[in-house]
């Protein structure tokens, strides 16, 4: 195997065995051999030292990770693992040469595990740390840190849901661990009264991390949005004190609540890592108890191996295995309590009705009240004063009491939504449970109702429950009221709110089901104005253009889409006035969350990728596909959703001469939220356009689109009331030819593309490189209509190359339309102006060619006439 070879020039090679660390004193040079598990790992260089400050050599910090393992392998097993080397050590001022490494490497040996991952153009292999002899390898490698995310690969190497859920308080300048820590009680408190029991590790940097154990029933965006509304709520209890954004300059004096690492792409480093910092710390697993303590500090290997050989591991409950007995609705809700400590019921397993998710009225054996079952079922909202208050809603279903946390209380406003948060099933019982829960047990404080009695069930999904509350004499509600709970995605495990339904709400619905009067489908005829255009805006303008004039937007990476709606149908326009509605149907359920009995929508039709943000490549799956069998293959694996962003009519009311900033109005109003209809109304930046700009690259977007808040929408219209500002540099082209491939007789090598000449640069203009930028060879046939702008060979993979060669055989020519210099019309076959690429690129030379393109993709909702600076 890799790790057996001899390349040791024939020195003696010393075989040790697990856990202790080679001895200090050898050669610089030499080379051992150490057996771990029937895995044999080269050692080099044990006495070189890679934290110059304490003197901590690779021997050491090998022997640290060997003794660690057993303790620190159940929070990385199964993770890709990422890895922060330092092959030089860290530096005496802790700033060394350091590299981040993702995939496996050349050299890995072949026991090491692997879990693969689809990246947008690439597949990486992933180390899984499951082993002790995986980890000395990786420090063998200075790999001083380990990263990886909160969800592990099943047996089958297939990605699942997040196990965990993590929070990242991380100290501005000027705070203290200490102030950090007092953040982290503030974080216990609201994820307790959720249902959630985190667990403290000092990160062995500056900060704070928080773990809390997750059931597996949500996806990693369902647990990053929950995660970020939790910050953003503490935010703005404390803004003082905490930030939840991204932007650095918030951050001196106040801690910064990173929620972004439970996304699926992100990684955190790994309870027991080593860090590179200065000192040999590590990301330790701490009590509660320790985290109030006044002298709290980050701590070093020898410290963290002490405490576990004491102590054991304060993180293991995060990862116990469930009973392997059948599933009881109230387990959950058990292993929270102990009936000896808290007066709350605390039935013995087996006397919850489980059931199915179907019924509606269905009494567990717990309840003992005998004399009020009615045919309806009941309800009961908790006014919870834990460390933080909050109320409980629980809704009898299936024999238990299921539940939801609303911290932001019960909502009085139809138009403000509340989040609600699922907690454990409780039993019928404590729907009567009033009183104090004792200090340090589950949920500790005082319980109160504040109102109960019966519900009429309207709608009970998995992803929304609808419910008429008839409230008791002198309750909080005051009467019946009408609440709506649904998930905001799409996904098992999304987010929940609940919504004061209005009284017009039952009438808005019924509008909605009503056939139009010729019982025909929206169409998408010559009534539909073409939408209005943006202007690309001067380099640094973005960060000077005043917020009380301009409304900033992030620019999607999808196509522009017009969306006529009535109270049935919905019918679809690409910006070039191609019908996109059947190639598209799952948007045919946009009439769902429209209050209107017609209206004309703007908006982008995109596809969301792994990381969250709309990815055009993948996006290409759904373009130029009319068969249903050939759209529903593609719609599965790359579904499309509808962001709008404007309104241009309300009811046959031409909306387009208000201002923008009415018609967002009209549009807030007129948009419901609906979890089962793939749509969303982004909002409007709040800050400046800097702001914006960089909101826009931390979360991966195309750019920003500036609107002057004042301005019209002017139909087909290219004005400088809006402006794009892309943080990529893309652009667009006609295909006038492809290359031949040398390699794949069926594929192209090359695109060759060209611009309107109008919107080229001068054609014989200094190139940086010196001399004139060779172009025509005056090629008969050659157009003065189009400019040749250069080719581009990469970003295809080798299935594109050959879908695209079959795609332009039937627009070949004799001739090319514009004048291409001689090196680039070696083997090429042209073709017919008729098809827009997109590419990025590094700029241009002087004479307008492009600098390293690389193929984005087709622009269906374009054609060459559309092409505009």
């Amino acid at each position: 195997m890799a790790g057996t070879r001899r390349s040791d020039g024939g020195r003696q090679r010393t075989s040790r065995r697990r856990g202790a660390s080679p001895p200090a004193g050898s050669r610089a040079d030499a080379a051992q051999t150490v057996e771990i598990g029937g895995r044999r790992i080269r050692i080099t260089h044990p006495d070189k030292v890679l934290y110059p400050s304490t003197g901590t050599t690779k021997g050491e910090i090998i022997g640290y990770y060997s003794a660690i393992a057993e303790t620190m392998l159940p929070h990385c097993r199964d993770r890709p693992a990422t890895r922060k080397r330092w092959p030089d050590g860290v530096g005496a001022d802790g700033r060394g040469d350091v590299f981040f490494q993702k995939d496996l490497g050349d050299t890995a040996p072949e026991w090491v595990r692997t879990g693969r991952i689809q990246h947008k153009d690439h597949v990486n292999a992933y180390p899984l740390v499951n082993d002790e002899a995986t980890l000395v390898w990786l420090a063998q490698l200075a790999a001083l840190e380990i990263h990886v995310p909160q969800w592990r690969f099943d047996a089958t190497g297939e990605p699942q849901p997040p196990d965990r859920l993590v929070f990242d308080l991380d100290p501005g300048e000027g705070v203290s661990l200490q102030q950090c820590a007092r953040i982290a009680f503030l974080v216990r408190e609201v994820l307790r009264g959720m249902g959630l029991d985190p667990v403290p590790v000092t990160s062995g940097s500056s900060g704070i991390h928080l773990y809390a154990a997750l059931d597996g029933s949500q996806s990693s965006d369902a647990a990053s949005a929950v995660a970020r509304e939790l910050a953003r709520s503490l935010e703005a209890d404390h803004p003082d004190e905490i930030t939840s954004s991204m932007k650095r300059s918030l951050r001196p004096g106040r801690v910064f609540i990173d929620w972004s690492q439970n996304n699926a792409a992100k990684t955190t480093v790994a309870p027991y890592s080593l860090r590179g910092r200065i000192a040999p710390t590590v990301a330790a697993p701490r009590s509660w108890r320790e985290l109030a303590s006044p002298h709290l500090r980050q701590l070093e290997f020898r410290e963290v191996l002490a405490r576990v050989a004491r102590r054991g591991d304060p993180l293991a409950e995060l990862v116990a295995r469930g009973s392997d007995a059948a599933p009881d609705r109230l387990d959950d809700y058990r292993a929270k309590r102990d009936a000896r400590r808290t007066p709350e019921p605390v039935p013995a397993r087996g006397r919850s009705r489980s059931g199915s998710r179907g019924g509606g009225a269905a009494r567990g054996a717990d309840d003992d009240t005998e004399g009020d079952r009615g045919d309806a079922p009941v309800f009961v909202i908790q006014r919870h004063e834990a460390r933080r208050l909050h109320f409980d809603f629980r809704l009898e279903h299936d024999g238990v009491l299921v539940s939801w946390a609303l911290p932001k209380g019960v909502p009085t406003d139809p138009g403000v939504n509340h989040l609600a948060v699922p907690t454990e099933d409780h039993p019928m019982a404590y729907r009567h449970f009033e009183g104090v829960i004792p200090a340090g047990e589950y949920g500790a404080g005082e319980v109160r109702i504040w109102d109960s009695g019966r519900y009429a069930l309207e709608k009970w999904r998995e992803d929304e429950v609808v419910v008429a509350l008839e409230g008791g004499p002198g309750g909080g509600l005051g009467g019946t009221r009408r609440y709506a709970l649904f998930r905001t995605g799409r996904e098992d495990g999304a987010p929940w709110m609940i919504h004061l339904m209005s009284e017009e709400t039952p009438h808005r619905r019924l509008r909605r089901g009503r056939a139009s009067a010729a019982g025909e489908p929206a169409a998408a005829g010559p009534d539909v104005p073409p939408p209005m255009l943006a202007v690309a805006g001067a380099a640094g303008a973005l960060p000077r253009l005043d917020p009380a004039a301009w409304a900033f937007e992030m620019k999607w990476d999808g196509i522009r889409a017009i969306a006529r709606i009535d109270v049935e149908h919905c019918a679809l326009r690409s910006r070039s006035g191609g019908d996109l509605t059947a190639a598209y149907p799952e948007l045919a359920a946009l009439p769902r969350i429209v209050n209107a009995e017609d209206a004309v929508l703007d908006g982008e039709i995109v596809s969301l990728g792994g990381d969250g943000a709309p990815s055009f490549s993948r996006l290409q799956q759904r373009f130029g596909l009319t068969a249903p069998r050939d759209v529903a293959r593609a719609r599965r694996a790359a579904p499309a959703s509808y962001l709008i962003f404007d309104v241009l009519r309300i009811n046959g009311r031409d909306c387009r001469g208000l201002p923008y900033r009415q018609r967002r109005e009209l549009l807030t109003a007129l948009i419901d939220a609906d979890p089962g209809v793939p749509a969303a109304l982004p909002e409007v930046f709040a800050g400046s356009g800097a702001e914006a700009a960089e909101a826009s690259r931390s979360l991966g977007l195309e750019g920003v689109v500036a609107k002057r808040w004042e301005s019209p929408y002017r139909s087909g219209a290219r004005t400088a009331d809006w402006r794009k500002f892309p943080s990529i540099a893309t652009a667009e082209f006609a295909v006038i030819g492809w290359r031949e491939s040398p390699s794949d007789a069926r594929g192209i090598a090359s695109l060759l593309l060209a611009e309107p000449a109008e919107l080229a640069m001068p054609a014989h203009a200094p190139d940086r490189a010196g001399g004139p930028d060779r172009t025509a060879d005056g090629a008969a046939g050659a157009s003065p209509a189009w400019h040749y702008a250069g080719r581009v060979g990469t970003g295809f993979s080798a299935a594109e190359r050959r879908a695209i060669r079959a795609r332009l055989a039937p627009l070949e020519c004799a001739r090319p339309v514009a004048a291409v210099p001689p090196e680039a019309r070696r083997d090429a076959h042209w073709v017919r102006p008729e098809l827009v690429a997109e590419v990025v690129a590094k700029g241009r030379t002087a004479g307008g060619s492009l600098r390293q393109p690389v193929w984005r993709g087709w622009r269906p909702d374009k054609r060459p006439g559309d092409l505009d600076a």
